[in-house]
């Protein structure tokens, strides 16, 4: 039947696409159209609504930046204007001019950040003088602020490739084509990071977040390509110099991200590029003999460093000591790869020795001091600011209760009868606990049953009981689960009772959000500091499941449906765990090919491209799904408690670093990744709105459109409150201070 609807002018021919494939479609819309629809609203409708509510609120950054300046109707935009003096642009802002002036020796010893955001102020300007448009930026306040505005562009473009690089990487590990076509999950990823709260209403400040987030991520996407062949150039050495210095002219703080963090990432490439001829393992009897064994494959480069979808705790402890080892039998091989980093942290070092420490300026209110309860914010503020990506987290909740909630409903019905129901049946409780390793469970099956042929064949031997004892605990993922579970709380505790601190900064001002969320919770009492470890600890699994793909280390689900190339029946390259015993036919952990270096593999030919292009066309979200290494997931961890354990003060935009490269690991998810939604939308109807919109889902991530819709919600709400919601500081009598100056709410 042809028919139109109120989004498309054409009429809908068919359901059929090209090569005569369904296209799930809601009365006619697709994916396609529907994405195509909801990206022209947003970008016209959704300008031109935001515009309208910031020139009705008042905010200066759009009417004096934007539409002050459009010719003829400008001056009717004029309004009241949000002055420097409402917050820390009163330091950024005189310096930014004195810089505009040429004097360049005259500092704020109340600023404690370099000044590069000042210089590329200045090259904005010198840029406009330079094409005869002096008048497009001057150093005055609206000019200054659109210097992060046009960050914040910069910035979404940047992410866009990292995301693409990120893809590219991933998938050119397991295929000789090369991913060219940036997929549309990377587009919607970078739109979300540009919609991010905290870089969103930073932007409209002259902050140094924005600025420097941007040069961080371009040195990132630089690592991503330096990754993306065996050895990298020498230019390439030197742009990764250059970027490094510049990134530490924004912020000291980058100097954990630039040397650790895309440092430590190029460190495991380069072992990985050791590619040592797969062998097959000997029966071992001893415990010493298996860890001598896999000291000396580690040493060669056969590392451990599974899929972070794969790996349970133990794989992280193995992937860690797998690479140290490496990294000890071949420095020269590493140290090539990461020398400009290594010149980036030597750069730094003479900073601090020349500064007499970290801080420029006022060193006094900002002393370095061990702070571990950073850890512990982070989490939740990864999962408040994230809350729509841990939907796949949530969705076994609700089958449990769905399932719980139906069986109670039977039990009445059948009451008196001695049969169980289908639907109580198919409810087990079992499925809470995991037992059983992911990666290479086939490996693992054969390695149980091959347990008992040894044990009774006498050629094989029997292997000793301390063998036996590490080969009980570490088969059975329920022991290092627990101990895992249980330290994680013991540390926890440890560090909410020696290691709380509270800056004097966070109670003195209430303008920031942080000292309402401190007065609430972690001033309440030391009985309400402990209960917060219970949130501390879930949001810490969510983020990191959420980051893992469709890995759920808590509640089982059929991971035959995820979407990830490597599964249980797959185990990837790098599977090299130091306790899998060779028994049986089974040799090796793994058969798969080490990814080859792609600067040696020619061009694609068009037959290739215009395949892998049919492939992504038919599965969107294919090449996007795939998570990233284990080796990824520890030293972002690193990274991330190094840059702040040492900050005393607990500052939102000190997380905006880590929650922008973890957005950029995270992978995209289906509906169909879990069997928990199997069940859950279980009978409905496949023609159905419900049935229609699910397989929709399925070639495209649904939580990027709530992840949208949740940014747009607090940047209104902020904004709102930023805007329409000031104050005036008083004292006890009710007087007035700062001269009556307005205060206003932000992050």
């Amino acid at each position: 039947m042809v028919y139109t609807t109120p989004v498309r002018a054409a009429e809908f021919k068919s359901a059929y696409g090209p090569k005569y494939k369904f296209q799930p479609n809601i009365k006619g819309s697709n994916q396609t159209s529907l994405l195509r629809t909801g990206v022209r609203s947003a970008s016209f409708g959704g300008a031109a609504v935001v515009g309208l509510l910031l020139y009705v609120s008042g905010i200066p950054r759009v009417q004096r930046d934007v539409l002050q300046k459009i010719p003829i109707v400008g001056r009717y935009f004029v309004q009241p204007e949000v002055h420097p003096q409402d917050n820390d642009e009163i330091f950024h802002i005189p310096q930014a001019q004195k810089y505009c002036e040429g004097k360049f020796l005259e500092w704020d010893d109340k600023i404690t950040t370099p000044p590069g955001l000042y210089l590329f102020s200045i090259l904005l300007q010198k840029t406009a003088a330079t094409v005869k448009l002096p008048w497009v930026f001057s150093c005055d306040t609206s000019s200054l602020r659109i210097t992060n505005v046009l960050g914040l562009i910069v910035l979404a473009s940047l992410t866009l490739l990292c995301r693409h690089e990120i893809e590219s990487r991933l998938y050119e590990a397991h295929s000789s084509a090369r991913l060219k076509a940036i997929s549309k999950y990377a587009v919607h990823t970078a739109f979300n990071i540009a919609l991010f709260p905290l870089l969103f209403f930073f932007s409209g400040l002259y902050y140094t977040d924005v600025i420097s987030t941007a040069v961080v991520v371009g040195g990132y996407l630089n690592h991503l390509k330096r990754v993306g062949r065996d050895r990298s150039s020498f230019v390439s050495d030197l742009i990764t110099v250059l970027l490094g210095i510049l990134a530490l002219f924004m912020r000291q703080t980058n100097v954990f991200w630039i040397v650790v963090w895309m440092g430590g990432l190029e460190a495991v490439h380069a072992l990985k590029t050791l590619r040592p001829q797969h062998v097959e393992q000997p029966f071992m009897t001893t415990l010493t003999d298996q860890v001598k064994y896999y000291a000396w494959r580690y040493s060669v480069g056969d590392v451990h460093d599974p899929p972070l979808n794969l790996a349970w705790p133990d794989d992280m402890l193995f992937t860690a000591i797998s690479l140290g080892i490496a990294a000890l039998c071949n420095p020269i091989r590493v140290i090539r790869q990461i020398w400009p980093y290594i010149s980036v942290l030597a750069a730094f070092a003479s900073f601090v020795a020349w500064n007499g420490g970290v801080v420029l300026g006022d060193k006094s209110n900002h002393v370095a001091t061990i702070h571990l309860a950073q850890l512990l914010y982070i989490w939740p503020f990864f999962a408040f600011f994230s809350l729509p990506l841990l939907l796949p987290h949530v969705i076994p909740i609700l089958d449990i209760a769905r399932n719980v909630l139906r069986s109670l409903s039977q039990s009445g019905q059948r009451a008196g009868s001695s049969q169980p129901s289908k639907t109580s049946r198919s409810f087990e409780f079992s499925r809470l606990v995991k037992t059983k390793r992911p990666e290479g469970s086939k490996a693992r099956d054969t390695r149980s049953t091959a347990s008992q042929v040894a044990l009774e064949t006498p050629s094989l031997g029997s292997p000793s009981p301390a063998l036996r004892t590490a080969d009980f605990i570490f088969d059975s993922k329920f022991i290092p689960w627990i101990i895992y579970t249980l330290l994680t709380f013991v540390v926890s505790t440890a560090i909410v009772k020696f290691n709380t601190i509270i800056h004097p900064f966070t109670l003195a001002d209430n303008r920031h959000y942080m000292f309402y969320i401190f007065r609430y919770t972690i001033r309440r009492g030391s009985l309400v500091r402990f209960m917060l470890i219970i949130p501390y600890t879930i949001s810490r699994w969510m983020v990191w499941g959420t980051l893992a793909g469709c890995a759920d280390w808590i509640l089982s689900s059929n991971r035959e449906l995820c979407s990830a190339r490597y599964n249980v029946n797959e185990p990837a390259p790098y599977t090299s765990h130091p306790l899998w015993i060779a028994r049986g036919t089974k040799k090796t952990q793994t058969n798969v090919e080490y990814p080859q270096d792609m600067s040696l593999v020619p061009s694609s030919s068009a037959s290739t491209d215009g395949e892998l292009r049919g492939t992504v066309e038919d599965d969107p979200l294919l090449v996007s799904a795939e998570p990233t290494s284990t080796s990824t997931g520890l030293i972002f961890l690193l990274a991330t408690t190094l840059s702040l354990m040492t900050a005393p003060l607990v500052e939102p935009r000190y997380f905006i670093l880590p929650w922008v490269m973890w957005r950029l690991l995270v992978p995209a998810w289906r509906v169909h990744d879990h069997a928990h939604t199997n069940s859950l939308f279980e009978g409905v109807a496949p023609r159905s709105i419900v049935g229609k919109t699910k397989e929709i889902f399925k070639r495209y991530d649904v939580r990027l459109v709530l992840e949208t819709l949740w940014f747009v919600a607090i940047n209104v709400a902020t904004g709102y409150i930023f805007l329409m919601k000031p104050y005036v500081w008083k004292d006890e009598q009710g007087r007035n201070l700062e001269d009556g100056r307005l205060q206003r709410f932000m992050w």
